[in-house]
Formats: C-alpha cells, structure tokens, sequence
C-alpha cells in the first residue's frame, strides 16, 4: 500500500481505537440526539402560564411532566428570568465530543488508509487528495449552510434549497469515494454542520444572553432566534446522521446502483419521521405519515431487490486471468500479499499464508470488513467470482 499519510498503524492498535472511538462516539450521540429529542418535545408541548405571577416573571410556558416515579413542572422564559439564578445547566459537549470522536475514527479507520477505504476503486485519484478532499468538504458543507442561513428567512425556500444541497452532496461523494465511506462522507458533512451550529452559533447566542443579564441591558433577540433556528434544524438531521452511522452494516444499500439517491431517499424518511413526532408534540397528530413512511421505505427495499439477480456463472480459467487483472488494476496489491501477483501489501491478511477459499474471498470483496470496503458497486457478480477464483487458486498453488 501507498501510505497516504506518513503514519501506520498495528492492527491491534487500529482496532483498539475502533473500539474506543466508537464507544464514545456512541455514547456521545446518544447524549446529544437525547437531549435534542427531549427540547424540542419541551418546547412543542409549552402551555401557557396558569399563574398570574409567573407571566409577570415572564415565564412564557409550562410543562407538567411525570417520569421516574416523579412530578417534574418545567418553565420556559419568553427572554430570561429577572434574575440568573446560581447554577445554570449548558448542553454544548455532548456536540463537541461526538464530532471529535467522529472525526477520529474517519481518521483512523478511513484517512490512515485512504487507499483502501477512501479511494474509490479502480480511481486514479491520489489517497493524499482524497483525504485533503474529504476534510475541505466538511468545512464546505458549513459555510454553504451558514451562509444560505443568513441569506434566506423563509423556510419554503430554505429547506428546499438545503434538501437540493445533500442531494448534490451526495451524488459528488459517490463520485469521489468508495461506495461505504461516500455514505460516510455525507454524515460527517452533515455532522458537521449539526456541531457548528452549536459551537458557532448556539452556544455564543447563550452566552451573550447571560451577559446581558448580568449587566442589566436587553438582550438582543435576533441572535436568540437564529439559535432557535439552528436547534430545529440540528433535530431534523438527527436521523439522517444516524442512518450515516449504521451504513458500514448494510453494504446492499450503500453498493446499490445509484447509492447515492437511496441514500436520499432513507434521509427523507428518517427527517418525515422526525416532523411526525414535532408535529405529535405539538397536539397534532397525523397517522397517514407513518404509513406514508413505510410504504416509502417499502418501495424503496423493492427498487434496489437484488433478489433476482442472476448467480454468476461458474470460474473458467479465462475467469482466473480476468480475476489476477481485476486484482492488480482494484487495489487489492497494496493491501495484500500474494506472490502470483507480486504483491506485497501489509495492510490486510497474507494471502499465501492464509490460503483463503473462493467463497470466502467473494463475501470480503462484496461486504468488507475493518478497513476493506466493499467493491460492491466497482465490482459486478461475475467480476467479484472472478477475483475470488483467482485469490483461491494463487494462494493455494
């Protein structure tokens, strides 16, 4: 392998940082989308203020709450109380650390060894590239969002020109990366923007609030609602991000022809799951989305069935030497060693040693495994039995 960064990793280590990262990657978006969840229920469900000497305090809305064997009465300001009280409780690191422990485990798991899991196959676009590529496109991401944000009020314009954006989005990672980590890819950029919501904007606004509050002036509102704005948004994309999480099990849905659109089309429903229950918390209650949401999913699982797919045809030794080209021209001799090919890759398993049956090395190629992606998409049937034929005979002769 070509290293793309001047760094390599053992392969415990690599996986003890696959473990780490992720468990807190995990964990912290857990926390995070909980937390989002639960606001954005809070501030749907507000009744207005039943005491005379609350309203006069300013207090905007109340929530009755029962949980944990308990009665909780929650109380949102219209701006602030009139005075801070001692111990304020922020919620910002559950952001910051999932985007740093996601961003680790891109780095980890995808940047270290961009060859193999950034670079699509059968690319000529350099792993150093691909990783300077994918970093610059999470940072475009939010500054084309941030400043469609402060250019457009108007949400029937707004939210159709972000949908317009992910779906470019997209189709462009597609493009430029592996079937798996263009899926990935959109995540993060998405991810991105969720955290720089609250590092940028979110957090500042609460903090100028505070300020002003302690020094006796009015707060400015504008920033405050623009905050507002950032939290809705950061709770729609919550389950688009989180589907990104899962992708890596599913390699028919990220290999599928035009990936990038059944990527889409799963986002759109998880964001109409999301207006379902907003809508819910709110009193209104409309049944005809879910189901609309399931037929979707149910149509979508039928446009990309590859349940009829024909098997390919048995190896002949013109598929052997297809298999040893495919081989060569895929990438698979950075990673592998396998004299036949004088290959000497150290990234994954020793072919020779490991002797691998056809089987075996047609359901890697097909759906990876650590920091092998899936050739499910570069690769059609016959051209992974191919491969697969070819591996088996060479290591075994």
């Amino acid at each position: 392998m070509t290293a793309a960064l001047p760094l390599a990793l053992s392969d415990a280590l690599r996986d003890w940082l696959d473990l780490g990262l992720r468990w807190l990657h995990v964990v912290a978006a857990t926390a995070w989308i909980g937390t989002s969840f639960y606001f954005v229920l809070l501030d749907q469900s507000l009744r207005p203020a039943k005491d005379p000497a609350d309203r006069d305090a300013g207090v905007g809305g109340e929530l009755w709450e029962v949980h944990g064997g308990g009665f909780y009465h929650v109380q949102k300001y219209v701006v602030a109380p009139l005075r801070l009280p001692d111990h304020l409780a922020w919620f910002k690191w559950e952001a910051y650390t999932t985007w740093l422990s996601g961003f680790g485990l891109m780095l980890v798991l995808y940047y270290l060894e961009a060859s193999s899991a950034l670079v699509k196959p059968g690319s000529d676009l350099d792993p150093w590239l691909a990783v300077v590529l994918s970093i610059a496109l999470l940072a475009v991401a939010w500054i084309a969002y941030d400043v469609l944000n402060r250019l457009v009020s108007d949400a029937r314009v707004l939210w159709p020109v972000l949908f317009a954006l992910v779906a470019l989005a997209a189709w462009g990672s597609s493009e430029l990366f592996a079937p798996r980590a263009a899926w990935l890819q959109l995540g993060a950029m998405i991810g991105t923007v969720m955290a720089a919501n609250v590092f940028v904007v979110i957090i500042p606004s609460q903090w100028e609030l505070v300020r002003a509050k302690e020094a006796g002036r009015e707060p400015d509102p504008a920033p405050l609602l623009q905050a507002k704005q950032r939290s809705v948004h950061n709770n729609y994309l919550t389950l688009p991000v989180l589907l990104t999480m899962l992708a890596g099990h599913f390699p028919f849905a990220y290999g599928a022809d035009n990936a990038w659109l059944v990527l889409v089309v799963l986002m759109v429903i998880g964001g109409w799951a999301r207006l379902f229950f907003n809508l819910r918390h709110a009193g209104r209650t409309h049944w005809w989305m879910p189901v609309a949401g399931l037929v979707a999913f149910v149509a979508l699982a039928v446009a990309v069935d590859r349940s009829d797919d024909s098997p390919a045809p048995a190896a002949t030794p013109a598929d052997v030497a297809q298999g040893k080209q495919i081989f060569l021209s895929a990438g698979c001799a950075g990673c592998h060693t396998l004299a036949d090919a004088g290959a000497t890759g150290t990234v994954g398993p020793d072919l020779d040693a490991a002797a691998p049956s056809a089987s075996l090395v047609a359901e890697r190629v097909r759906d990876g495994k650590g920091v092998m992606p899936s050739f499910v998409g570069s690769l059609d049937d016959a051209e992974i039995a191919a491969v697969a034929a070819y591996v088996s005979d060479a290591a075994s002769g």
